[in-house]
């Protein structure tokens, strides 16, 4: 394991010409940089996360939601069958026909009753438009308020305003706590993601999503360990500037607020392309160069 970890934290591929992590370390009262140790700290803040997300989609966004006349769904349950779950459960969740003919045959129904009850189990399994509103809700609050944060943060920063100052000093730059305090609420907040994805009704895009926040926490994760720490404060708070949209798009669809919602994902197209197409690859290109 300790050559593995030697290997994988090459200092020459991590760190730049003639520097190595001995030299990161604290060299004086006051003066701290990023370590891999820090990472830690994430996980604990996951589970508060996790746990402020399950009570306000319970007391503060499932009263909204019913005040915009968005009610949970009250489904019926499919007839309990154990052949039938273990097949949906370990095999498919849509069978085939010859499928259906053998769970016909086992059982003695009939093909067209084997068929209703997979489509009521599907639909079973499908969140409603409550539980989307109130997930939606708690993204657009954690986005509206880390994007607040992180944008007041910024505008105090050199680096909002001249990118060359994300590299001046490089890698020698001191971690201040409002950085840290960002740094870690955003990863804390993609680990909580994954955590509650086992947790969810399963989607369609499980594994999708799955793969995009492990590398979201990778990429911050690394980042933060060889102090790319102010670029990517930058590139957080881009992201989070058009997921604010997509999230409040999101609930005025669930409920049902159509013209809201096309303006709302109107102004989401918008700060994409201006934030993820021309601001990320265009601005900071021309300043580093």
């Amino acid at each position: 394991m300790a050559a593995f970890s030697a290997w994988f934290w090459n200092e020459k591929f991590w760190l730049p010409y003639n520097v190595t992590w001995a030299d990161l370390a604290d060299q004086a009262p006051g003066v701290q940089y990023p370590k891999v140790g820090h990472l830690l700290a994430a996980f604990p803040l996951a589970v508060g996360i996790f746990a402020v997300r399950m009570l306000f989609e319970r007391f503060v966004a499932s009263s909204c939601a019913r005040s915009l006349h968005v009610h949970p769904e009250v489904r019926q349950r499919v007839q309990p069958n154990a052949v039938l779950e273990k097949v949906f459960t370990s095999i498919t969740k849509n069978p085939e026909s010859h499928h259906l003919h053998g769970l016909s045959k086992q059982l003695d129904w009939e093909v067209c009753k084997v068929q209703r009850w997979f489509r009521q189990r599907r639909n079973q399994d499908k969140p409603g438009l409550h539980a989307k509103f109130c997930e939606s809700m708690w993204r657009f609050t954690f986005y509206f308020c880390i994007f607040t944060y992180g944008f007041q943060f910024l505008w105090q920063s050199p680096w909002l305003w001249d990118t060359r100052h994300c590299w001046y000093g490089y890698p020698f730059q001191v971690l201040t706590p409002p950085l840290y305090r960002y740094y870690m609420t955003e990863l804390a907040f993609y680990w909580s993601l994954i955590l509650s994805q086992f947790t969810d009704i399963r989607r369609k895009d499980f594994l999708a999503m799955f793969v995009h926040h492990l590398a979201t926490v990778g990429l911050i994760s690394f980042s933060y360990a060889t102090n790319m720490v102010r670029v990517g404060t930058l590139v957080m708070c881009l992201h989070d500037a058009s997921d604010i949209w997509l999230e409040a798009g999101k609930m005025a669809k669930y409920a049902k607020y159509q013209r809201l919602c096309d303006v709302l994902f109107m102004v989401f197209s918008v700060t994409f392309f201006v934030t993820r197409l021309i601001v990320f690859p265009f601005c900071f290109k021309m300043e580093l160069r």
